[in-house]
């Protein structure tokens, strides 16, 4: 079955109930149980009818034998690392959404984990950073902000070499545009409330896995976290994930069109693209993703002013997201990296003049025609 068939029909697509091409939405804390032990069903944070077909689906389009659905991105993170006990390493990437780096640096480390911070591109580097403690290699890729693209498929045979955990957020891509799991990684992990979801109107996090030890791990995390999606928000995450083939095409054609435009701009000092053929990036992400995505940054010169920029535009939506049928714009320094330390921004490349964009599906004439009039606003032509 083609991926853009299974977004439709994989998983659990119908009611067995009924039929219905719809699965319900199962609004139900607890089940009655004809004989102790022999339910299905038991209570809603250990399983749900609405959640499991959603989490089925998540496995299917990423290649998976299992999914987890979670309250939030975070959640979903915040999960997965719980899997780790104190005194254990994990090398990370240096390009990570602002939340992650939080999460670790202020949670997980008081907890007793420690990390250290690399660019996953650097195989080398990520080697150097691996000590007797460490039991995981995590990145994403494309990075948030600044859209690194990792060989994923080194990562997971590096990860192996070393009996490690090989863990990529796969948000910035979505699984039409590339699947980790089948290039060898262990877990994959997205804020479903992006692309998956696609409508600006459901907080998610998911988890796929491929091998069933580590989905029971993960599952029995779940279940004892409990930050688990409520059934309204997993039959909306359902309807969003059906039509993602259909809005990552018009996402990535836009996109294309706007990194084209913005390469004719003066007051543009540089654009981060993966398919921007100069990207020293390119030819990797070529082999591993199918396009190269719907995310756009760049740095505007210096002296310009980005919130002058993102303030002065009326169709792209000044927002923390991503991925969602409208643009939406952001300034990292200020908002979604906002909790990395400056110093530690600005050696990642986190400029303070860095502008993300997430393109949406609006007409392009009418996308390109809002940044004009940020350009216009911050450079007075």
């Amino acid at each position: 079955m083609q991926l853009s068939t299974q977004l439709l029909h994989g998983g659990i697509s119908e009611d067995p109930h009924t039929g219905a091409t719809s699965i319900p939405i199962y609004m139900a804390s607890t089940f009655h149980q004809q004989h102790i032990g022999e339910s299905q069903w038991e209570y809603s944070r250990s399983g749900n009818p609405t959640r499991q077909a959603v989490e089925a689906l998540v496995a299917d389009i990423e290649g998976g034998t299992a999914g987890f659905a979670f309250a939030s991105g975070s959640a979903a993170i915040a999960t997965v690392f719980s899997m780790f006990n104190a005194g254990d390493h994990i090398v990370v990437g240096n390009d990570v959404y602002g939340g992650t780096f939080r999460l670790l640096d202020q949670v997980f480390k008081r907890l007793g984990l420690s990390f250290t911070a690399v660019d996953t591109r650097d195989l080398d580097a990520v080697t150097a950073a691996i000590t007797p403690d460490t039991k995981a290699i995590y990145l994403e890729t494309p990075t948030n902000p600044l859209l690194h693209v990792t060989d994923i498929a080194a990562i997971a045979e590096l990860a192996h070499i070393h009996s490690l955990l090989s863990i990529i957020d796969n948000t910035f891509a979505s699984p039409i545009v590339q699947q980790p799991l089948t290039l060898g990684v262990d877990i994959v992990l997205h804020s479903a409330s992006k692309y998956l979801g696609g409508h600006s109107d459901v907080i998610v996090g998911v988890v796929a896995v491929k091998d069933a030890q580590l989905a029971g791990r993960i599952g029995f995390l779940q279940n004892a976290i409990g930050a688990i999606l409520a059934p309204q928000e997993s039959w909306l995450l359902q309807r969003g994930i059906k039509t993602l083939s259909l809005r990552m095409q018009a996402h990535q054609a836009n996109t294309e069109r706007l990194f084209h435009y913005l390469k004719q701009q003066p007051a543009v000092a540089k654009i981060y693209y993966p398919g921007d053929p100069d990207n020293p990036d390119y030819a990797v992400a070529k082999r591993q993703m199918h396009g190269f995505g719907a995310m756009l940054s760049f740095e505007l010169q210096p002296g310009l002013e980005p919130q002058k920029f993102v303030e002065n535009l009326h169709i792209i939506t000044l927002a923390e997201s991503l991925g969602a049928l409208e643009s939406l714009i952001e300034i990292p320094a200020l908002m979604t990296h906002g909790a990395i330390p400056r110093p530690i921004r600005i050696q990642n490349g986190i400029q303070d003049e860095l502008i993300r964009l997430s393109v949406g599906i609006e007409d392009i004439a009418d996308l390109e025609d809002d940044l004009t009039a940020g350009f216009t606003a911050v450079t007075g032509r």
